[in-house]
């Protein structure tokens, strides 16, 4: 049948551009500059409207560092002097920048933020302000420096895990991309995705800026994007660990999922464009390749099964009614189909699990195994909703005060 026939290009495809993508990816060639110096003078950004609630386990947090620093070069980034941020940084001696503009997003905070500092760094560290950082994160994250790369990105844990099995899902999102995607990466030596906060940028690409130049509703991807197009260097080190606070209401995940979606698109059809036009050489093609790829591979594979099932459900159903079998038989023919899909969904966040280090108990593994499944799923919902909608915006999710570690 033609079906069929579409089907089988459709997984066939995937497959092929997933094996192309590993090959060109272990091919990769993108040479790396050492770095000999033994000080390194470096800057700290946090973007905080409004974040009272928690600054402060941030801030405590940078005080404990195993590698000393002035915390004057600790800069935060608030929209009034009226925000109760600003007195907590006097507490702990960290600079407060006040903002001049009123432009929503990360990007424009910190392009503000840089423009308004006046001396330069050797390298400059992104967090949000319910980041908390383990003791040794500057320690294992100048090796990261001194080996030369451009950026390096730290290991992201999440510090209330616990509380929620959404939670727990959303932070297992994050380790997906590190453990699977960006420890294969670093291998290679190709580019790793940026995924939230809790990496450097050297201070030569800051003052080539003369700011941040990432504004989109995902500036993250966006500078991924960018140092693969720039042949930048990269560097995903696992042992440089931070931990973040994730959403614990659905409704949360949802709206910040689809800010993720929307600005994937949007900065994909940005940047796609100019790394196809510069994979003229041999330097870093394997990771302009696989950013041109993206999830395209999946895609194909998804659609390719679906349509075959969505096919063989609906023969299904027409030689049920043929045979004047029951309704109910068909319910159950669909049920275990689901059921098989759930379970290799199951499977999988086992593995994940097994394979990360997240700071979650037995019992919330146990759930997360259950309900990722189902979470993962959503995304579907997340996607249709993201490419439907006619604006998406940045909502701000509320914290809640969390010890720190």
């Amino acid at each position: 049948m033609i079906i069929d026939l579409i089907c089988l290009i459709f997984i066939l495809l995937g497959i092929f551009l997933l094996i192309l993508g590993n090959i060109y990816i272990r091919k990769n060639y993108n040479p790396i500059n050492k770095i000999n110096l033994e000080n390194h003078h470096f800057a700290v950004l946090i973007p905080a409207r409004d974040e009272s609630l928690v600054i402060e386990g941030l801030l405590k947090s940078l005080k404990k560092q195993t590698v000393k620093f002035n915390m004057e070069d600790v800069y935060v980034i608030v929209e009034s002097i009226n925000d109760k941020t600003v007195e907590i940084c006097k507490k702990y001696k960290a600079t407060a920048i006040i903002r001049t503009t009123k432009r929503p997003r990360k990007g424009y905070a910190l392009d503000e933020a840089l423009k308004q500092i006046k001396q330069e760094y050797d390298l400059y560290f992104i967090f949000d302000a319910d980041n908390i950082l383990d003791k040794n994160y500057f320690k294992e994250m100048l090796k990261t420096y001194q080996q030369g790369y451009d950026i390096g990105v730290g290991y992201r844990n999440c510090k209330n895990g616990n509380d929620n099995v959404i939670a727990a899902c959303s932070s297992l999102t994050f380790s997906m991309i590190n453990t699977l995607g960006n420890n294969f990466r670093n291998k290679h030596n190709a580019n790793v995705v940026v995924s939230g906060t809790g990496f450097y940028i050297k201070g030569n690409w800051i003052k080539k800026w003369q700011g941040y130049p990432f504004h989109s509703l995902t500036e993250d991807y966006e500078l991924s994007l960018y140092s693969t197009l720039h042949n930048m260097t990269t560097y995903y080190n696992d042992e440089a660990i931070f931990y973040d606070e994730q959403p614990i209401k659905y409704k949360d995940t949802v709206k910040q999922r689809m800010r993720w979606i929307r600005g994937y698109f949007d900065t994909r059809k940005k940047y796609i464009p100019l790394i196809l036009k510069s994979m003229n050489n041999k330097i870093n093609y394997g990771s302009k390749y696989s950013a041109c790829l993206g999830v395209r591979a999946y895609v194909y594979l998804a659609l390719g099964i679906s349509l075959y099932v969505l096919k063989t459900l609906v023969l299904v159903i027409l030689s049920m009614f043929k045979q004047g079998i029951p309704i109910y038989t068909f319910l159950i023919f669909l049920m275990i189909i689901l059921l098989l899909a759930y379970i290799i969904m199951m499977i999988v966040t086992i593995k994940m699990l097994k394979k990360d280090k997240l700071d979650l108990n037995k019992k919330t593994k146990i759930k997360t195994i259950f309900y990722n499944p189902i979470y993962l799923a959503s995304y579907v919902i997340c996607a249709l909703k993201a490419l439907l909608k006619k604006e998406v915006g940045w909502d701000k999710i509320e914290h809640k005060i969390v010890i720190e570690k």
